[in-house]
């Protein structure tokens, strides 16, 4: 082909994929293309090659996007956390939080505070949005306070059902703050709203006997502690701190060697 050919073809591509939103072909094409033409290629694996490509490069873009769509307060990483340090978690709990193994179901942390509990929940949070899973991480608190909110603007339906269509919700600090009846009630909705039909991941510091003092009603207590313990996950992540055991580590002075063994 000339090289005016060439260039009208690359210009008819690039026009092309703009039209049909292939931004990954047309910026991809011409160097796939000459590993097609050193590889020889057929005109059907060339294809091929630039069709994975744009498929990889948009299942990449949503994933990314789930995580930001998640509001995590941080990035936290399921690999990232040492079982040798929690002592209560195994490398089995992990790659089982790592599948999405329990979505479908409740899964619970429960645990002192700083025995990794927070880092968990937002690991296998981040884990479901890479799987491609809908996710959103909000304190009970904070979930709370969207719902006071919403129930004085006249939307909570509105902001119920939202909450009802993620895959999966990370629910933090499940019993760090005490709930007035109304926060509690507007929580237990947006439990009920997803009881059996998504997934909801809770971290507490509290034992699920001690949550009437955050619910204030015993009755609704024992509500949502049965809605969240019906074929739950239950992950204890025991009572030594995560925290304060790595950074001991770290500050641990290294030991000189000895003269008598030199």
């Amino acid at each position: 082909m000339s090289v005016a050919t060439e260039e009208a073809a690359e210009a008819a591509i690039g026009a092309a994929c703009r039209a049909l939103h292939l931004p990954t072909v047309r910026s991809e094409a011409a160097r796939l293309a000459e590993i097609a033409a050193r590889e020889r290629l057929t005109h059907r694996g060339y294809l091929a090659e630039v069709l994975v490509a744009e498929v990889d490069e948009r299942d990449s873009r949503r994933r990314a996007r789930r995580v930001v769509e998640a509001r995590f307060p941080r990035i936290k990483r399921l690999a990232d956390f040492d079982c040798a340090t929690s002592g209560a978690v195994t490398p089995a709990t992990l790659a089982s939080l790592a599948a999405g193994s329990f979505i479908g179901d409740p899964l619970c942390l429960i645990g002192d505070s700083g025995t990794g509990k927070s880092h968990l929940l937002i690991g296998t949070g981040v884990a479901a949005c890479e799987g491609g899973r809908r996710v959103r991480y909000v304190t009970c608190a904070g979930l709370v306070n969207e719902l006071a909110e919403a129930a004085d603007d006249r939307v909570l339906s509105r902001v119920v059902a939202r909450y009802g269509r993620l895959d999966l919700l990370c629910l933090d600090e499940v019993g760090y703050v005490h709930l007035d009846p109304k926060g509690a009630e507007l929580l237990f909705q947006v439990i009920t709203e997803r009881e059996e039909r998504a997934s909801i991941a809770v971290a507490s510091n509290a034992s699920f006997s001690e949550w009437g003092a955050t619910f204030s009603d015993p009755r609704l207590a024992a509500a949502v502690v049965d809605r969240l313990t019906f074929r739950a996950h239950i992950i204890e992540t025991g009572t030594q701190s995560y925290r304060l055991v790595a950074t001991r580590s770290r500050s641990r002075p290294a030991k000189s060697p000895d003269p008598k063994g030199a």
